[in-house]
């Protein structure tokens, strides 16, 4: 691969000895897309069998495909209803591999754009609650994006520095997944500007910021928890040498495994983790964690009514500014010092005496908890997902799910024989295909 920083190659050249021409080689061909069903929806063996594109495992992940690079996933209706996250292989294996179960209680300290946070929501069921917490503000809003599409009703979005977060909530998380901040060596096949950006400076001073990060991670885990630490690099300073400087100075956890993937070895790119293992048993539940107490909302009690197959209105919360939330089955009520962008999922507001649905609302269920839906197909369905109105039954009157291949893709107002289009404006299909490739260029995922 050309443009590779000298010093790079050589650091490489020592690190892999006779292995390094099969790395340079691996670096010549070119990269594969890749999906990661997202089970919330719909089982993978489900979505091959609906994809009108072929589809190849990768090997590495039960739900993990690869997919041909003619297809704009991004402007696909699969995509639109949230039934795949655009995801590099390798980068699904830190989720995995920390053990999360359906109840626990989660924490992605650096979540940003939600690859891995709405990984770890599948792997939980959407039960229990999982913390996302992005430092960085202006990364947020991609990942609070990601986890409605996908659906994710158990999340609290939150944006604080790994410290500060460690300072309000202290040691109250099962597990927890630090996808550091790194100098990106393993996405270098895909990303001119990390390497462009790369220098030996660069990396010393990446792994000093994640063993700051790692040692806020460990004063948020409970004893006997499991905390997994992954990068998309390869350089030793960032990686064994982080977890063992880690170790050195919290005795009471252990490494149970590491793990490299390089470009010639694996079927995706670079990627590294650790799992750790904190000793001791975990004791009572946190006495802040419990359930959210709703009350009652009279407007979105008649929505509830007049739009889903289930009379009875689901739990919400009414915030001061009038924007309704349905926060997960737990979340910490009285701590003190967070900052919460979202909890749960985003309902809509009350305006006057009428509820206004929010998108995050319709991609939360299922087409069958609609009492109203609209199905779109051929033209129709691409013209409604780049935002235009279309045609309906003049029958239909209010508040409709737009489904695509069966799932909802976003909310439509049927009046007089038209459904207007309520998809927001930043989520249409002309803007989906710039949005995939911010994914495909991120190196965390």
């Amino acid at each position: 691969m050309r443009g590779l920083p000298e010093a790079y190659q050589n650091r490489m050249r020592a690190l892999l000895g006779a292995d390094y021409p099969a790395y340079l080689a691996a670096m010549e061909r070119p990269s594969r897309r890749a999906l990661r069903v997202n089970t919330l929806k719909i089982s993978a063996e489900a979505f091959v069998h609906l994809a009108d594109f072929p589809l190849a495992s990768t090997g590495l992940c039960g739900d993990s495909f690869f997919f041909p690079d003619d297809v704009p996933i991004g402007r696909h209706p699969l995509h639109a209803a949230g039934l795949c996250y655009v995801q590099e292989p390798s980068a699904q294996l830190p989720a995995a591999a920390l053990g999360v179960r359906p109840g626990m209680t989660v924490l992605d300290l650096c979540a940003a754009p939600g690859g891995k946070a709405t990984q770890l929501a599948a792997l939980m069921k959407n039960t229990g609650l999982l913390v996302a917490n992005e430092p960085v503000r202006t990364r947020a809003d991609a990942l609070m994006g990601n986890l409605e599409r996908l659906g994710v009703s158990n999340a609290v979005v939150t944006c604080m520095r790994p410290d500060a977060l460690a300072a309000a909530l202290g040691e109250c998380f099962d597990a927890v997944l630090v996808d550091a901040p790194c100098s990106g060596e393993g996405m270098f096949r895909r990303d001119e500007t990390a390497v462009a950006e790369w220098s030996e400076e660069h990396v010393h001073s990446c792994a000093a910021r994640q063993r700051q990060i790692l040692h806020s991670a460990a004063a948020l885990l409970r004893p006997g928890g499991a905390l997994v630490y992954s990068t998309c690099t390869f350089s030793r300073e960032e990686n064994e040498e982080t977890v063992f400087a880690f170790l050195q100075t919290h005795p009471d956890f252990s490494c149970r495994e590491t793990r490299r993937l390089y470009p010639h070895t694996s079927p995706g790119e670079g990627q590294f983790f650790a799992v750790l293992r904190r000793a001791g048993c975990a004791g009572a539940p946190d006495a802040r964690l419990s359930a959210p107490a709703p009350g009652r909302i009279p407007a979105w009690d008649a929505f509830c009514r007049e739009t889903f197959v289930e009379t009875a209105a689901r739990p919400a919360l009414l915030l001061p500014d009038g924007r309704v939330t349905l926060p997960p089955e737990q979340m910490f009520i009285q701590a003190k010092g967070w900052y919460v962008l979202r909890a749960g999922v985003a309902a809509g507001e009350v305006r006057g005496d009428r509820f206004v649905p929010a998108h995050a609302l319709c991609m939360s269920l299922p087409a069958a908890a609609f009492r109203r839906v609209v199905p779109l197909s051929g033209g129709e369905r691409n013209r409604f997902l780049a935002g235009e109105p279309i045609a309906c039954d003049p029958a239909l009157s209010g508040w409709c799910a737009a489904v695509a291949l069966g799932y909802p893709v976003g909310w439509g107002k049927a009046v007089n024989g038209a459904l207007k289009n309520h998809i927001p404006k930043g989520l249409r299909s002309s803007f989906l295909e710039r949005k995939e490739a911010k994914e495909l260029r991120g190196c965390r995922g």
